[in-house]
Parts: structure tokens; sequence; C-alpha cells
């Protein structure tokens, strides 16, 4: 798909937006109009991200339907619940939210209050991720270490791949947070580890790829060397705590 066909898609993208937000969302002062296809970066099977602001709603929601063949994810807020979810991102390390606000076209009447959102949205973004550190930082270790070990044995190639799979958005977070970059799910983690460190990421890929065809040692090895980092492996002495509550009574 060339620039030309890109921008097409995104000016038929635009237009489902307004449509979706007139016909579904009336009385919403504002909304954010985000996604791959918004970047220039999509393929006729992408989705339109939504994030739609109401003055005040009892509850935030989150809602999936198809407007002008477009699959589309909306995420409907008021400035209170928006803001939460900000938030929560910065805690996580997952700028979900933040990304969609930040680089999303504006549609609506309050035009002054959307720029200020993605204003405070792009900040966020630039001053990265809070460093890691207690009871979530022990449990990434923790649980890179745990998948790391089960690598060690000979195993069966299904097993090494099936192990890798789930070692592989762990190993990602351990290295993105650990250099004080924001973390990224499913197809975000390669795309954040490339902007981050090229060399990296192709090693990182070319282990994981190994990993799944049933060789595991490139990617134990990546993940060892991770570990030492952060002061090696990480099993004697960890503890979770279950909630007070995780209790029943018969």
């Amino acid at each position: 798909m060339d620039d030309i066909q890109k921008h097409i898609l995104a000016e038929r993208a635009l237009t489902a937006a307004n449509r979706c937000v007139v016909g579904r969302y009336v009385g919403a002062t504002f909304t954010y109009v985000a996604g791959s296809i918004m970047r220039g970066e999509g393929t006729a099977f992408s989705d339109i991200d939504l994030v739609v602001v109401f003055p005040s709603l009892e509850r935030a929601w989150r809602e999936s339907f198809t407007e002008g063949g477009f699959p589309v994810e909306a995420f409907v807020h008021d400035p209170q619940t928006l803001a939460h979810y900000l938030h929560q991102d910065a805690d996580s390390g997952y700028p979900i939210m933040a990304n969609m606000v930040a680089t999303g076209r504006i549609l609506g009447s309050d035009i002054d209050s959307a720029r200020a959102i993605q204003t405070k949205a792009t900040e966020m973004l630039a001053a990265g991720p809070k460093p890691l550190g207690g009871p979530s930082y022990d449990m990434l270790r923790y649980q890179v270490t745990d998948l790391a070990d089960d690598l060690r044995g000979a195993r069966p190639p299904e097993e090494i791949a099936a192990i890798a799979a789930l070692l592989y958005q762990k190993l990602a977070d351990l290295i993105l947070l650990g250099r004080g970059a924001w973390a990224g799910r499913g197809k975000w983690a390669p795309r954040v580890m490339r902007k981050l460190d090229a060399q990296l990421a192709a090693e990182f890929d070319a282990a994981f790829i190994l990993a799944a065809a049933g060789d595991g040692a490139r990617f134990l090895a990546l993940a060892d060397r991770e570990l030492a980092v952060h002061g090696g492996r990480y099993f004697e002495g960890y503890r979770q705590n279950a909630p007070l509550e995780a209790r029943r009574r018969e």
C-alpha cells in the first residue's frame, strides 16, 4: 500500500469515525480517533480506535462494532474516568490509552479541553514509565526466572515453543522497563524494542524464532543475561501474599 492509498484509507476511517460519533455518541464533547490507520501504518484489516469523552458518565465502558467496513474499538469516558486510565497506564508501564490520546485526531466541539488532555498524555509518554521496583518488579523477575528455568532441561520441541511463547512478553517487559522505556503488549513489544535498540531487538527476535522451532538455547542465554542485570535469578526468598478476602466458608 503506497502513501496515497494510506492517505485515502485514513480519510475513509476518519469519515467512518465521525459517523460513529454522530450516530452513537450523542452528547459527547470530543473524541480522539486513533490507531495504525490514522498513523499511516494500517492495512485494510486494521481497526479504528475511538476514545469518546462525555461531560459526565456513571461509568466508563468499552465496546466493539463495525462501521463503514472498519472494525471499531470504542473506549467511552468522561474526563475523570479518562484520567484514571491514563494514570493507570503510568503505573502499569503499558501506555495504551495514553498513546491513543496523544496520537489521535480530535473530533468534537470542545477542542480546547481535548488538546489540554492530549498535551498531558504526550508529556506523560515523554517522561517515561516509573522505575522498576516493589512487588511488581519482584514478580516479573520471578516469572522470568521460573520460565527460563523451564528451558534448561531437555524437552520436546513443542514444549520449548510453548515455554518461549510465555516467556516472550515477560522477558520483553524486563528488557524495556528495565531500561526506562515503556513496555508494549503483543505486536507492540517488538515495535518498541526496535525503537529502543535495533540490535537488541534483532537478537531477541532471532532467539525467539529458534525457540519457537524447538531450540531454546539462545533465548535462555538472553534471559539469563537480562536477569544478571537485575541481580541474577530470583527464586529463593520470593513470596506473594494472597488477598485477605481469599477464603470461602462452605
